[in-house]
């Protein structure tokens, strides 16, 4: 192979297959999909109902996949689709919805929560900073492309 991942960078693509791994865990002990599971935590996150196309941009999955999870927890009474417009929806949680997201996706958000409130605030803001820095260079790269 003429060219391979940096040393730091296959240790970087190591902790974050690592970390998805550890999410993937959560979501089949929990009894979700992965894309249920982030459907849940995208509308836990947004603080309520959350336009559809919103749910797509922030959980990073595709429009066909937010759809089939939605349709699986439309089916099992767990969310339902208010019209906002003629070509937009918004998802909303049923009463179950609530109490589903709060034992699934809001326990990985308390746990999320919890961890970071136990590292020192200097170390949150670094790893956050490094983390977007990170980000925005690849986005930029990507742009190349």
């Amino acid at each position: 192979m003429r060219y391979g991942p940096s040393k730091e960078m296959r240790r970087y693509n190591h902790l974050v297959g690592e970390i998805d791994g550890v999410y993937h865990e959560m979501s089949l002990r929990l009894g979700l999909s992965d894309s249920a599971m982030i459907v849940l935590y995208t509308l836990c996150d947004s603080g309520g109902p959350c336009p559809l196309r919103d749910i797509c941009r922030r959980s990073g999955l595709s429009k066909q996949t937010v759809n089939s999870a939605l349709r699986k927890l439309e089916a099992e009474g767990v969310v339902y689709l208010e019209p906002v417009s003629a070509r937009s929806k918004r998802v909303c949680l049923t009463e179950a919805g609530l109490d589903l997201a709060d034992r699934t996706a809001g326990r990985i958000i308390r746990i999320e929560n919890d961890i970071f409130a136990s590292w020192p605030r200097e170390d949150v803001e670094q790893y956050l900073e490094l983390t977007e820095r990170f980000l925005l260079a690849l986005r930029e790269q990507a742009r190349g492309i």
